[in-house]
């Protein structure tokens, strides 16, 4: 996803900061793409759990194109899936300090570089808004992003910056489209495909499809970043094609 919000901001108009993890593959693909629209891409990695490095990145960033005003915190993990008394400390702390620490890190560092009319956004989930078995970990820190986003709409709304949280369902990822959330979507099946997955989850949304596509959180964030939502913060955004609401 984090490559299609690089390629929608810059087919509007928008110069980009893209960070990703030390020895990224993807980083080059996402300048490519940012470029390909006329606009310029700075490139740095760093890892959101690490706040100096990826402070660094932001401010370096910032010094190239001039300014910032639209700050997306991406970065998230959904790995390690057990029942919540089975969970290992590793996986818990791991979402946790992916998930939530990253965003606490990415909103505090833009932030800093933000003027009226900045807005930020924070990508949760439908975990955010509700529970499922076996997330506890992913769970808890995708509620938490969405303190974390009412608490800075709060305090960065006298400077005129906004702070939403987008909160995808299911998107076609590597995230979810993988071996290990396949079996899981499809246990009753010894080697589920990813067409037996998309049966398991069209089954859960109100619309008649599986999944949605990463251009539909970037188009959210575009929206969300943009001056026709310019009243809008402290407010969660929903694209999961009805899965909350299916009965």
């Amino acid at each position: 996803m984090g490559r299609t919000h690089c390629a929608r901001l810059a087919e509007e108009g928008a110069d980009v900061i893209a960070i990703d993890l030390p020895g990224s593959q993807e980083l080059p693909h996402t300048a490519a793409t940012v470029e390909q629209h006329g606009r310029r891409c700075v490139r740095a990695c760093a890892d959101v759990r690490d706040a100096a490095a990826l402070t660094e990145a932001i401010d370096t960033g910032v010094r190239m194109l001039g300014r910032l005003d639209i700050v997306v915190a991406n970065a998230g993990v959904y790995d390690g899936l057990a029942p919540s008394c089975e969970l290992t400390e590793d996986s818990w702390r791991r979402a946790l300090d992916v998930n939530l620490t990253g965003a606490w890190h990415t909103v505090k560092a833009g932030a800093a570089h933000l003027l009226d009319g900045g807005s930020v956004i924070i990508i949760s989930s439908t975990n955010g808004l509700k529970g499922t078995a076996h997330t506890a970990h992913y769970t808890a820190s995708k509620h938490a992003v969405v303190g974390l986003a009412r608490t800075a709409a709060n305090e960065l709304g006298p400077q005129g910056i906004r702070v939403n949280t987008v909160h995808p369902g299911a998107v076609s990822t590597g995230m979810i489209l993988n071996p290990a959330v396949i079996a899981r979507l499809r246990p009753d099946l010894e080697h589920p495909t990813v067409e037996d997955a998309a049966e398991a989850l069209a089954a859960r949304t109100l619309l008649p499809v599986p999944w949605v596509e990463a251009v539909d959180i970037s188009n959210a964030v575009v929206f969300l970043a943009s001056d026709e939502a310019r009243y809008i913060t402290g407010t969660q955004l929903v694209v999961d094609a009805g899965l909350t609401q299916k009965a």
